[in-house]
């Protein structure tokens, strides 16, 4: 029991919030905060600081954090290594991916080779999944952010161009290419904050000196294509994300445009773990 409010204790220290922490952990909201609540009265500690929309760690919060985090990174230490231990007719390995376009392919050869291992896919944006990595919620990671940092191994797997995707009867539609200025007349639909994709397209509007007429913000490349397939808005995607079908027009930008590419990550400590290996075997990176 301990452990458990110590981990509702950690992942709302981490994220500020109370929902945040219980989506993460998988436990409803009142769970964690009878545990957070629970964890105090045993011990007669206040841990947060209760005011306004975000918790924030009291001083005896601040000085179990490190205490906390080395617990956690323990158990995921643990849960790792059992994982690893067997032979490859067993075993688990967690994936966490901004799409499904870059990582499908490696993951089929992985599950041909090594039909006995399970695979879960934890989706999530750029920043989300590098997260997740680094707090061991996954093994390897898929993530249009580049980083430099000696405890990642990083393979580049893909560079694809950013276009603008309209819907067929679209004023846009009938062109091939258009002009960034040209977003200035449009509704624009944009992933959430976290987003390379997002980052990119903001950056190449402020290079140009434009502004949308205005903007929608949709949490997922899927809901992103939806709309548009609604006529809901136009949207600046990677053109290999962006699936055939007949109310969609695809259209490049003059001039040229940025080249997103996409990375794979694991931690450098763990390459060499049997399901990381294996899986890093499979990957065919861009010369």
């Amino acid at each position: 029991m301990l452990v458990a409010q110590l981990k509702s204790f950690f992942m709302v220290a981490r994220l500020g919030s109370i929902t945040l922490a219980a989506k993460q952990l998988g436990l409803s909201q009142p769970t964690v905060t009878s545990q957070i609540r629970a964890l105090e009265e045993a011990y007669g500690v206040e841990l947060f600081y209760r005011g306004g929309r975000r918790l924030s760690l009291s001083d005896a919060g601040v000085r179990l954090m490190p205490l906390v985090d080395q617990l956690v990174r323990q158990e995921t230490d643990i849960d790792f290594f059992l994982r690893n231990s067997g032979d490859m007719r067993t075993g688990h390995l967690r994936i966490g991916a901004t799409g499904p376009y870059y990582i499908l392919d490696i993951v089929d050869r992985f599950c041909r080779n090594h039909p006995g291992i399970d695979v879960s896919i934890e989706a999530g944006n750029s920043v989300q999944m590098l997260d997740a990595l680094q707090e061991y919620r996954v093994d390897v990671a898929s993530s249009s952010h580049r980083v430099d940092d000696a405890r990642f191994l990083r393979i580049e797997l893909a560079r694809d161009p950013l276009v603008l995707v309209v819907h067929r009867s679209h004023a846009l539609a009938a062109q091939r290419s258009v002009q960034m200025a040209a977003l200035a007349q449009c509704r624009l639909l944009v992933r959430e904050v976290g987003s390379t994709t997002r980052a990119m397209t903001e950056t190449m509007m402020a290079q140009a000196g434009v502004t949308p007429a205005s903007t929608v913000e949709i949490g997922s490349r899927e809901s992103i294509r939806e709309a548009i397939m609604r006529n809901l808005g136009v949207s600046v995607i990677a053109q290999q994300e962006v699936p055939s079908h007949p109310d969609l027009r695809v259209l490049a930008f003059d001039g040229g445009t940025p080249e997103l590419s996409e990375y794979l990550y694991c931690l450098q400590d763990r390459r060499e773990a049997r399901l990381i290996a294996a899986f890093l075997a499979q990957v065919r990176p861009i010369p």
